[in-house]
C-alpha cells in the first residue's frame, strides 16, 4: 500500500458516514456563514443576550442593597457635581447634617447644619431676624 491509500481510506469512510457515496456529490449544500438568515439569527441572539443582561443589572440595582450606602448612622442625602471631579455631598450623621466637598484625594467639611431644623424653618428664622433688625423708613421722619 502506498501513502495515498492511507490518506484516502479514512476520507472515504468519513464520506460514507456522512451519507455521500464515494463517487457522488454531497446531498447537502454548504450554507454561507454570511447569509442573511445567519446574520439575522446572530443579531437576534445578541439582542436577547443584551436584554437579559440589562434586565439583570436593573433588578440588581433596584433590589440589592449595597452595604454602607443608606445604612447605619451615615446616610447620603444628596449631592451635586461642581466640576469634572469635584462635588458637594449632603450627609446625615447621627441627627446632624453635613455639607462636604469631595475632590480627588480630599474631603472637606463645608457646612454643619442642625438635623432637627428643616431648611424651611431655618430660612424662616433667618428671614424673621433680618426683617426685625431693619426699621421701616417712615416718610417725614428725620432719622
Amino acid at each position: 500500500m502506498n501513502k495515498t491509500s492511507f490518506i484516502a481510506a479514512p476520507l472515504i469512510l468519513l464520506a460514507e458516514a456522512i451519507g455521500a457515496a464515494p463517487g457522488e456529490a454531497s446531498s447537502r449544500l454548504v450554507e454561507s456563514p454570511l447569509s442573511t438568515a445567519n446574520l439575522v439569527e446572530t443579531a437576534l441572539g445578541l439582542v436577547v443576550v443584551l436584554g437579559v443582561m440589562l434586565g439583570l443589572a436593573w433588578l440588581a440595582k433596584r433590589y440589592v442593597q449595597v452595604p454602607g450606602v443608606g445604612k447605619g448612622k451615615v446616610q447620603i442625602l444628596g449631592g451635586v457635581s461642581l466640576g469634572a471631579r469635584e462635588k458637594a455631598v449632603l450627609l446625615s450623621v447621627e441627627g446632624r447634617r453635613l455639607l462636604v466637598g469631595v475632590a480627588p484625594g480630599r474631603v472637606q467639611t463645608l457646612l454643619i447644619l442642625d438635623g432637627s431644623e428643616t431648611a424651611e424653618s431655618a430660612f424662616a428664622g433667618h428671614l424673621q431676624a433680618a426683617t426685625d433688625s431693619v426699621q421701616p423708613a417712615v416718610p417725614g421722619d428725620p432719622a
